[in-house]
């Protein structure tokens, strides 16, 4: 088969290369690719790229020593980019829930932000609250579906959008990625921060509120345990950890999700474990073995179906005892 002639000049979304690609290499692919049937270094050389370690070119570069077997290059990077179109779970329209967007007010951060509230419709009274930090591409469609289903499972939720100074998450990851890393972190936790204090104060939650968050919201998830003396707790989802000198800060309880192949985040893991025990703070870890950073996220190959309900159930077990 002759494939279309591909630009990757720069002026050329990732995305939109990607699409070109993959119908093409998915018309002569005789069966679908299965992950097991992939080197982990496939998975790590996406989590690189995924993380802006790696500029999309040494990606589709390194990729090319695995196009063996009747495997593309192509046909790899169609396979590892999120499919939300499929991957979808919940429309803002579901009848189980009152779902809309809303704007607040982030004077330490972006100013006015835009984040998804999400709570369950048959609920009458208060819920305590859960809020919802997205990784490093702003509020996607799994983002949301997460908050969707945090509202399923009891809570009123919060999705803000890092992204909103810039109109709100584009349509894909890769130009979203691109967008959140003009913005300075400091600026988008204080963001996060207010969009707590929003939630805490809502007139449909109890006031008891915790945060969860996934690669750079468990990031956020870490620092608000850090900054907000309040927060009732705290779910971070393979994310970086606060300094030794921060960690005294902490008056959250915590609840931590790490993925066993994740050997960039679970660098920081013993010493960040070891300052917690000095300080007496209340934690709890968890280790999933076998599996990739980002195992919870439903959209892409990396998820895994058995960590991630097993992880979510703890998650909403540790928020169901912390906030009641």
């Amino acid at each position: 088969m002759k494939y279309p002639d591909i630009t990757l000049a720069e002026d050329v979304t990732f995305s939109m290369v990607f699409t070109k690609l993959t119908f093409h290499s998915n018309l002569h692919l005789m069966k679908p690719i299965d992950k097991k049937d992939l080197d982990q270094e496939v998975f790590d050389l996406y989590d690189d790229y995924a993380h802006s370690r790696i500029e999309r070119r040494d990606f589709i570069q390194r990729l090319s020593k695995f196009a063996v077997g009747g495997l593309t290059v192509s046909a790899i990077m169609g396979y590892l980019m999120p499919n939300y179109a499929a991957a979808r779970r919940y429309t803002q329209d579901d009848p189980r829930l009152i779902s809309e967007y809303v704007t607040y007010s982030s004077p330490k951060g972006a100013g006015t932000m835009k984040g998804l509230l999400t709570r369950p419709k048959d609920h009458t009274g208060p819920l305590p609250g859960i809020l919802v930090v997205h990784e490093n591409r702003g509020l996607n469609p799994y983002i949301e579906d997460t908050a969707h289903q945090a509202a399923l499972d009891g809570f009123i939720a919060f999705a803000p959008d890092a992204l909103t100074p810039f109109g709100g998450y584009p349509g894909t990851d890769d130009e979203g990625r691109t967008m959140q890393s003009k913005r300075e972190r400091e600026d988008m936790l204080q963001d996060f921060i207010a969009g707590y204090e929003m939630l805490k104060n809502h007139e449909h939650c109890t006031g008891k509120a915790g945060v969860v968050g996934f690669c750079f919201g468990g990031w956020i998830s870490n620092m608000m345990a850090v900054r907000v003396p309040d927060l009732d707790a705290a779910v971070p989802f393979y994310g970086g950890q606060p300094t030794a000198e921060e960690v005294p800060q902490i008056q959250a309880p915590l609840m931590l999700h790490f993925a066993g192949l994740d050997t960039r985040v679970n660098a920081g893991w013993p010493d960040y474990e070891k300052e917690l025990k000095a300080h007496n703070k209340e934690y709890q870890a968890f280790m999933y073995p076998e599996v990739n950073h980002g195992f919870h996220n439903h959209s892409t190959p990396r998820y895994d179906e058995e960590a991630a309900k097993l992880a979510w159930e703890r998650t909403i077990g540790f928020f169901k005892e912390k906030l009641g």
